[in-house]
């Protein structure tokens, strides 16, 4: 038989499992589906004219994720992070395959693939400020 006086029994409170919950929540709420984007590197910046290959928009209900460009340079091929979609949309963007753009930005890795975050790129007469001049985005 078992002497209840010796047995120790730890009891959490509910409302500390509770708390401890909440705590826990907004760390996994906020993981988005696309991998957070590497930090904007002033030392990797670069100026290039480059040409618009294809356009990537995320679906519609995702106005979060971000616009992107596939663009050539000569006979490279690059990914450009532009801005969130809602952003790109408040921004009036517009481009086509085809359009040649002068775009400043970061060369980052991402994973193994190579990246050009944006900081501002040129088309015709209109131009498209994505980051500040130290490489913070003005869309925050």
């Amino acid at each position: 038989m078992c002497d209840a006086s010796k047995i120790h029994c730890c009891r959490i409170p509910f409302a500390a499992v509770f708390l401890a919950f909440l705590c826990l929540l907004p760390a996994t709420a906020q993981k988005s589906k696309e991998p957070s984007l590497p930090k904007y590197d002033l030392h990797t910046e670069t100026k290039m004219k480059v040409t618009v290959d294809e356009v990537k928009l995320p679906p519609k209900g995702s106005e979060k994720d971000g616009a992107h460009l596939l663009v050539k340079s000569g006979t490279d091929s690059v990914d450009v992070y532009l801005c969130p979609k809602s952003f790109f949309d408040a921004m009036g963007m517009s481009f086509s395959k085809g359009d040649e753009v002068t775009l400043t930005g970061s060369k980052v890795k991402q994973g193994e693939a190579d990246l050009i975050l944006a900081r501002e790129v040129v088309k015709g007469n209109d131009t498209f400020v994505m980051r500040d001049e130290k490489g913070n985005p003005v869309w925050n």
